[in-house]
C-alpha cells in the first residue's frame, strides 16, 4: 500500500518504515520514521514516460487535497447538483479510524475530519470539513467517500475551485495518466499499463485492478490521490499500492493472480483501483443507495458506527 504519512493512524506501521496516517497501500514512504515529511511544490510537471508524451498542462492540483496522512480530492457524480454536499475520496486505507478488515464494509460513520484544498498551483486555500464517512472498505477496492459540510457551490465561491469529475466509463489501456497527490503536492505521469483481475496485498483482495507503467514512481502519501485520465481530464481511477520490494502477496508488496490462479510479482509496479462504478452507487443529492441499478460495491453485513 502506498503508506499513510503522520496523523491519527501513526500506531499502523506498514512495511519496512513506519509511517503516519495513510491513505492506503500507494507505495513506499519517505524513510524519515515518525516525523512529518516536509512537503513540497511541484512547480513543473513531471516528464512522461518515453513514447507516451507530455502530461497536458490542463492536469492540475484544483480538485484535490490534503489529508492528514494522505491525497483525496472533491469528486462530484454526473447526477451531482451545485447544490448537493460535497464529496471527498481518498482510500479505505486512509480510513481515521483505522483500515477496514478483510470484507469489512462501513458506512454513514460520523467524522469531523478536516481536508485542505488545493489551487491549481498546488497553494493551499483553506479547508472544509466531513459531516460523516458515506462508504469506505477494502475489500474488491480501496475508497473512502466523505460528505462535507459544505456544497459544491460553497467551495466555487469561497476557493474559486471546482471539483473533480467521476468518469462512467470503464478505464483504457495505454491512456496517458496523471496521478496528483495533494499531501505531496506532487504529480506523476505515466500510462495504463493493463488491468488485474484480482491484486492480493495481505489480507485484502481487489478485483480488476489498474496497472501503471512504472513511470508513476508514487509513494508513501499518495494513497487516494486521483488518477486522471489526460484525455478527459476525468477521475478514471484512485491510487492506492506498489509492489515495494518483490515480496509475493505480502503488505506493501501485491501480487497480480489472472483467471486461472497464476499469481506473478512485479517489483516496483504501482496500481490503483478503478471508480467508474462509483456512481452507480449514489442517487440524487448525492445518496448512497448500495441497491441501486448497476451498483457492485461491497455491501456491508452491518454498520460499523
Amino acid at each position: 500500500m502506498n503508506r499513510p504519512l503522520v496523523g491519527t493512524l501513526a500506531t499502523v506501521v506498514l512495511g519496512a518504515a513506519a509511517l503516519v496516517g495513510t491513505a492506503g497501500p500507494a507505495g513506499a514512504a519517505p524513510q524519515s520514521g515518525t516525523d512529518a515529511p516536509t512537503t513540497f511544490r511541484a512547480t513543473t510537471p513531471i516528464s512522461a514516460p518515453a513514447g507516451h508524451g507530455a502530461r497536458p498542462k490542463a492536469v492540475n492540483f484544483a480538485g484535490t487535497v490534503a489529508l492528514s496522512n494522505c491525497s483525496g480530492s472533491i469528486v462530484k457524480l454526473p447526477t451531482s447538483k451545485d447544490t448537493d454536499p460535497a464529496l471527498v475520496m481518498t482510500n479505505g486505507h486512509c480510513l481515521e479510524s483505522g483500515m477496514p478488515g478483510a470484507g469489512e464494509v462501513i458506512i454513514d460513520q460520523p467524522s469531523t475530519r478536516s481536508f485542505t484544498v488545493l489551487g491549481a498551483d498546488a497553494g493551499d486555500l483553506g479547508t472544509v470539513k466531513a459531516t460523516k464517512v458515506v462508504y469506505a472498505t477494502m475489500t474488491d477496492t480501496d475508497v473512502t467517500l466523505y460528505e462535507t459540510g459544505s456544497t459544491y457551490a460553497d467551495i466555487q465561491q469561497k476557493y474559486g475551485i471546482k471539483p473533480l469529475e467521476l468518469d462512467t466509463a470503464h478505464p483504457t489501456d495505454g491512456h496517458k495518466i496523471t496521478v496528483v497527490s495533494g499531501y505531496w503536492k506532487q504529480t506523476y505521469s505515466c500510462a495504463i499499463d493493463g488491468f488485474v483481475p484480482q491484486l492480493k496485498e495481505g489480507d485484502w483482495t481487489w478485483k480488476d485492478s489498474v496497472r501503471y507503467t512504472t513511470d508513476c514512481k508514487t509513494i508513501g502519501g499518495t494513497s487516494g490521490s486521483p488518477v486522471i485520465d489526460d484525455a478527459t481530464g476525468k477521475v478514471t481511477a484512485i491510487n492506492n499500492t506498489v509492489n515495494e520490494s518483490g515480496e509475493k502477496c505480502t503488505l506493501n508488496n501485491p501480487c497480480e493472480v489472472d483467471e486461472n490462479g497464476q499469481v506473478t510479482v512485479h517489483k516496483g509496479t504501482p496500481y490503483g483501483q478503478e471508480t467508474y462504478g462509483i456512481p452507480k452507487c449514489f442517487t440524487a443529492g448525492n445518496k448512497l443507495d448500495l441497491n441501486a441499478s448497476g451498483c457492485e460495491l461491497p455491501k456491508p453485513s452491518g454498520v460499523r458506527r
